[in-house]
């Protein structure tokens, strides 16, 4: 019982972070919203513009040839797949939703490794 509300209260101020942070920032089709999930086995990353309600470029580490793990190194090679996916879509510049997660681990090396690759944050 005790892990579970522990999880709850997790999720609750993750939520809360997310609706704090998701009422800043919004896509267009010029600066696309870059927003980030993370399960413990895979990384989905999207690239939405708000204003159409159209996601742009779409990445889930599951559906690749060769699966990524959801750790740091699987989130910088993502990073880089995405990263030239966006460059094809002609898109340079994003803004990133973290999506409630802090920025740290998965979320800061998947944003660093998109800034080292050219995409303006």
């Amino acid at each position: 019982m005790r892990r579970s509300k522990e999880l709850a209260r997790r999720d609750l101020r993750r939520l809360k972070r997310k609706r704090r942070v998701r009422g800043r920032i919004s896509g267009t089709a010029e600066m696309p919203r870059v927003t980030i999930y993370k399960s413990n086995k895979y990384i989905i990353v999207q690239a939405i513009d708000d204003t159409a309600g159209k996601t742009l470029v779409f990445l889930n580490t599951g559906h690749i040839e060769n699966k990524l793990p959801a750790n740091i190194n699987g989130a910088k090679e993502a990073a880089k797949i995405f990263a030239e996916k966006l460059k094809e879509a002609g898109i340079e510049k994003v803004a990133f939703d973290r999506n409630g997660y802090k920025y740290h681990g998965v979320v800061a090396a998947f944003a660093d490794t998109l800034r080292e690759n050219g995409i303006k944050l």
